[in-house]
């Protein structure tokens, strides 16, 4: 196993070439070892490599020398050991010379073996660590053996008819039983899985003082025990080195796990509208929730409207009270002078219901900027058109007779229908009550013009920028739909201005409302794209309110209340034809 965090890496049983890797990779307290009992205190693994290994965990199972059997075995020799196969050779190997039956060149160094070589004394001798478990393990099946026999042969000696026929696995169930003493004076037990109890010795290969050697640290009998004040780390740190797979991840990030290494994990970061659900799993946030800064929670998304105190409110509230004003001024004077020649012969009854749209087209202002909600929006309904009905309906009707008059003159000497005051009052109040009428029709289809919030309109890629945009539900072609009675009216009224463009030039009246309507024409042609445009765009710009407030600029500078007010301060030339 090899895991790794901050150069801190872990291997099991090393090899000489694997710490020469290391060590031409990385060099020494790069890599911290862990080795099984193949390695154990063994010099073998770290010899020539001392300052690769140093720091390395070894385990070895926890064993007592057995003095009977060193007394046995230095006194084995080539006459008494004749049984074991393998003796001679061991013979050789461990006095470092060859026997008689061997054709010995001459020069090449190798010495015969006499026959007088003791085990102990003419070589290093050290006893087997297994010495134990190989005698325990022979009494064990001697236990079993004998219980068996106890069991299927009781009371006879030797082998009976019951035991000829026996396999391993009835054996096996008798070893699983057996439970002694061991040679060392621990109790030899197998638990259901046929397992003995572990019982080992921890050792660190340690370099104090240019002195190599493997202290013992700890110990497992049942449980671990470690001696952390002994363990050593390289360098003679006693600090514990960091030892994981993965960096734990920040946060918003979860854990894509590395397949087959249920320990080691990628770090993925939850981006765009998703939150840290647990360890393993991003989630989206609900529709009115963004993700807060560390993607580990969603919370609620800004909500956003227009507010007074933006100057992109103060100037048209500060252009529609001036033409308030000025409305007021013209009706105060008209009032004055109610019975003047002048101001009947600009015809007072239509100029009082143009006079009247105007006014609700500057009011509408107010509608627009104020924060939505039942009320406002039903206003909104009933205003947002009408202002500009009546306004048009008049000019039209006006236009109409104007037209008419000249027309009829160029035929005859009589004067035309529906010419005087009270009939021109009925075709514009007949126009007007089209545009009631479908705002009626508007409200029978949708009783319940309701404020929402949109959060789809100002859902930015980034989720920081996101806005809820509190706003009557209108949508842009009921809007326009409601405002095509008024473009309607407006055409009309263009081509009769066109008609009486020709009219004689004492008529102080024709030619400046023609040009108000040439004017508005432009105007409108240019709101539709704009606003079309505007509204369906992902390249918006963003007026900045302190530091949530956010409205889209563009959408609403081409809209129908701001162009409302610049239109009307154009058709205020309409006044021109009164002294």
């Amino acid at each position: 196993m090899l895991a790794s965090q901050k150069g801190i890496d872990f291997v099991v049983t090393p090899h000489e070439r694997l710490l020469q890797a290391a060590k031409n990779a990385s060099g020494p307290g790069h890599f911290i070892w862990i080795g099984s009992d193949s390695w154990g205190s063994k010099i073998a693994p770290v010899l020539h490599q001392e300052e690769m290994g140093e720091g390395a965990i070894t385990i070895l199972p926890k064993r007592q020398s057995i003095k009977g059997f060193d007394r046995y075995f230095i006194s084995r020799t080539l006459d008494n050991n004749r049984r074991n196969i393998w003796f001679a050779e061991f013979w050789e190997d461990n006095f470092q010379c060859k026997l008689s039956r061997h054709a010995l060149k001459k020069g090449s160094g190798i010495k015969k073996c006499t026959n007088h070589e003791r085990i102990g004394k003419d070589s290093n001798y050290e006893q087997e660590g297994k010495v134990q478990f190989v005698i325990d393990a022979v009494y064990a099946v001697a236990h079993a053996l004998h219980n068996m026999h106890k069991e299927l042969c009781p009371g006879r000696v030797g082998l009976c008819p019951a035991m000829d026929s026996i396999n391993g696995s009835m054996l096996l169930r008798y070893i699983r039983k057996v439970n002694f003493t061991g040679i060392a004076g621990n109790p030899v037990v197998f638990n259901v899985n046929g397992d003995a109890p572990g019982r080992y010795e921890i050792f660190q290969y340690q370099i104090r003082n240019h002195t190599k050697e493997y202290k013992i640290v700890g110990h497992w009998t049942d449980q671990l025990h470690l001696n952390v004040k002994n363990i050593r780390w390289p360098g003679g740190s006693r600090e514990v080195p960091t030892s994981i797979c993965s960096q734990p991840c920040r946060p918003g990030e979860r854990k894509k796990s590395v397949k087959g290494m249920p320990c080691c994990w990628h770090c993925e970061r939850c981006d765009g509208y998703q939150y840290l659900a647990d360890t393993h799993t991003c989630k989206m946030c609900r529709f009115d929730l963004r993700p807060n800064e560390n993607h580990t929670a969603c919370q609620p998304i800004p909500i956003i409207k227009l507010e007074w105190s933006s100057p992109w409110a103060v100037i048209p509230v500060f252009i529609a009270i001036l033409g308030i004003s000025a409305t007021f001024f013209v009706v105060i004077t008209f009032m004055r002078y109610n019975d003047t020649p002048i101001v009947k012969a600009s015809g007072r009854e239509l100029s009082y219901v143009l006079l009247t749209g105007i006014f609700l087209c500057y009011a509408t202002t107010f509608l627009m900027i104020s924060t939505p909600d039942v009320g406002v929006c039903s206003l909104r309904r009933i205003f947002l058109g009408l202002g500009m009905s009546i306004s048009y309906a008049a000019m039209l009707t006006k236009t109409n007779r104007i037209y008419r008059i000249f027309e009829q003159g160029n035929k005859s000497v009589s004067a035309p229908r529906f010419i005087s005051p009270a009939s021109q009052l009925v075709i514009t109040f007949s126009l007007i009550g089209v545009q009631l009428l479908g705002v009626c029709i508007w409200f029978g289809m949708d009783p319940s013009p309701l404020a929402i919030i949109d959060y789809e309109d100002q859902r930015t890629a980034n989720p920081d920028l996101a806005r809820g945009v509190l706003k009557c539900d209108i949508s842009d072609l009921s809007l326009i739909c409601q405002l095509g009675y008024s473009m309607l009216l407006m055409v009309t009224c263009t081509v009769y201005a066109i008609k009486t463009r020709g009219v004689p030039e004492t008529f102080n009246e024709a030619k400046p409302i023609g040009f108000t309507m040439y004017t508005t024409c432009i105007i409108w042609l240019a709101f539709i794209p704009i606003f079309f445009g505007t509204s369906q765009s992902a390249e918006k710009l963003f007026i900045i309110q302190g530091d949530v407030e956010i409205y889209p600029v563009g959408k609403w500078a081409a809209s129908d209340d701001f162009l409302c007010v610049i239109y009307l301060l154009l058709k205020f030339d309409e006044f021109s034809p009164f002294p």
